[in-house]
């Protein structure tokens, strides 16, 4: 892992979903995938213990939901950037998500259509404040 790579936890109950959502980002140059969980209990704990930077999780999973998973990471004093990915598509819950943190809010329908920019975009954001603090 390079020192620009964001360091990444993917969080779904769907194992095909989960494989293919990591498939696409060991393509996208400065993405580490660091750790996968099934559940929301099971990616707190990974949270705890990686320290990811981004945490890419699903709203509906079993034991502790997407929405209430957000809302505890953002109350950690390090929080991870939240994106949330997710087949419930409405304005609701992309309110919902909002609320409990999230950075963004992907549609998994068309997850790789919008997922890809908006990570290069964070790639971007995050080399820039890396330069800076290198060269204040």
């Amino acid at each position: 892992m390079q020192t620009t790579d964001i360091s990444t936890l993917l969080v779904d109950d769907n194992t095909t979903f989960l494989n293919t959502v990591f498939g696409v980002l060991k393509q996208v140059v400065g993405v580490q995938v660091v750790g996968c969980a099934k559940d929301g209990l099971e990616a707190l704990e990974l949270v705890f213990n990686l320290r990811p930077e981004l945490v890419l999780l699903d709203l509906s999973m079993p034991r502790l939901g997407g929405l209430e998973l957000a809302t505890r990471l953002v109350a950690l004093p390090t929080p991870p950037t939240i994106i949330i990915l997710s087949m419930h598509d409405s304005d609701a819950y992309r309110q919902a998500a909002q609320r409990a943190g999230a950075a963004a809010f992907v549609n998994k329908d068309n997850f790789m259509a919008e997922l890809v920019p908006l990570l290069e975009s964070l790639i971007s954001e995050r080399q820039q404040r890396q330069q800076k603090e290198a060269n204040p």
